[in-house]
């Protein structure tokens, strides 16, 4: 812009100076041109409407995102040039369009964005910019306010996990059915005399054409912890092969899985500051526990063995403690293992760090050496090591390798 105005005022003073024809038809010009083309940008943006609507502020990995947008000329002069934009933090970003109307005229058009990665992220106002044709002058606005999205981890179906019994009564469901009313409703069957109207089943009851009544298992009383491990010093792979991210699914999964059995769930996350939810169940808890894992990093410098240690205490007799973990330290196993004098079920889940290398490198073509060490051999001798442990003290396990539906592995 310096330099235009430098050439103008040359061309003006040289026009005053020589008197030449041409060089004042030059000056006409320039001024004719410019202030049209500042005209036309000021109008740019008058008499129009827009706005954006978002589909959903929360979704999972997996799921799309779809932003509808509106623009609308209420003028009677068209609007030439519009570049439309929404900022956003969110992978890929949202897609800009550059669009005309006429007057009177209206667009509108849908963007699907895939959610390919968990966390909290941001979209910002939307932004208009318009300008005239030589470049300028420009004009800009941003419509509407900015709203949050929370990605939570993929939530994969667990068909074939059962969490070990703890060792007191009612600690899951009994085969044989009980005379009590329980939020467990399993199947149903003829009316027989003797049956409370309060246990009609009407939909079952309707289409058979005969009275049906529900029948009830005893409630699962039995809670969860988790403690899912999120030490960096552990963590190898990258992407969705790393183990953070297989770690943070197989914690959203077996979350889900445990309330839906109506179980109680507590999480305990080692990562950059201790993160703590306490043991509750229901659909507020299950939106507590995806919040915190969309957000959760690996980050930690805590070891596993040390937030065992320090757990002990929040874990009372009749919950099953499940660690998440790509540690292959047999430090872990001692703690864990004393869990069970106590009457607490235990659970070991491994993220099968070589295994994640392995995926990373034929993925991306290499990656970060594994933190369980960068020896293939060691790292091999070393989850050897580690399965003899939990052998040893009779503590279940379960190893988790990328590729590889967790409704298989977790069996």
């Amino acid at each position: 812009r310096f330099q235009r105005a430098v050439i103008a005022g040359a061309v003006l003073v040289a026009a005053f100076s020589s008197g030449l024809p041409f060089l004042f038809y030059i000056v006409y010009l320039t001024i004719l041109v410019v202030g049209g083309s500042y005209v036309l940008t000021r109008l740019g943006l008058t008499d129009l409407e827009a706005g954006y609507a978002v589909s959903q502020l929360s979704g999972q990995v997996g799921e799309q995102l779809k932003v509808t947008y509106t623009l609308r000329n209420a003028g009677r002069l068209p609007k030439l040039w519009l570049e439309v934009h929404n900022p956003s933090t969110l992978p890929g970003g949202l897609p800009g369009r550059a669009i005309s109307l006429g007057p009177g005229a209206e667009r509108s058009w849908l963007v699907r964005l895939p959610l390919t990665r968990r966390g909290h992220f941001r979209i910002e106002p939307l932004g208009i910019r318009t300008g005239d044709p030589f470049g300028f002058f420009e004009a800009s606005a941003a419509v509407g306010q900015g709203v949050a999205v929370v990605v939570y981890p993929r939530v994969e179906r667990l068909p074939l996990w059962r969490l070990p019994a703890a060792n007191i009564e009612g600690s899951h469901a009994l085969p044989e059915r009980t005379f009590q009313t329980t939020p467990l409703a399993t199947t149903v069957r003829p009316w027989a005399p003797g049956d409370s109207y309060n246990r009609i089943a009407w939909k079952p009851t309707a289409r058979t054409g005969e009275i049906q009544v529900k029948e009830f298992d005893l409630e699962q009383t039995a809670d969860a912890w988790l403690f899912l491990d999120l030490d960096r010093a552990v963590q190898a792979g990258q992407g969705d092969d790393s183990t953070v991210e297989l770690a943070v699914r197989a914690a959203a999964s077996i979350a889900d899985k445990a309330i839906i059995e109506n179980r109680a769930v507590g999480l305990t996350v080692n990562g950059h500051r201790m993160a703590l939810l306490p043991a509750d169940r229901g659909a507020r808890q299950h939106l507590k526990i995806m919040q915190l894992l969309a957000a959760v990093e690996a980050d930690g410098s805590t070891p596993l063995a040390e937030t065992l240690l320090g757990g002990l205490g929040r874990l009372r007799r009749g919950m099953t403690a499940i660690v998440i973990t790509p540690s292959l330290d047999r430090t872990w196993v001692r703690p864990l293992a004393g869990l069970r004098s106590r009457g607490i079920g235990c659970v070991a889940v491994v993220v099968d760090p070589l295994a994640c290398e392995r995926a990373t490198a034929a993925r991306h073509g290499g990656g970060r050496a594994a933190a369980a060490g960068a020896d293939p051999e060691t790292a091999a001798t070393r989850m050897r090591a580690l399965r003899h442990a939990l052998a040893e003290y009779e503590l279940p396990l379960e190893v988790v390798v990328p590729d590889r539906p967790l409704g298989e592995l977790l069996a």
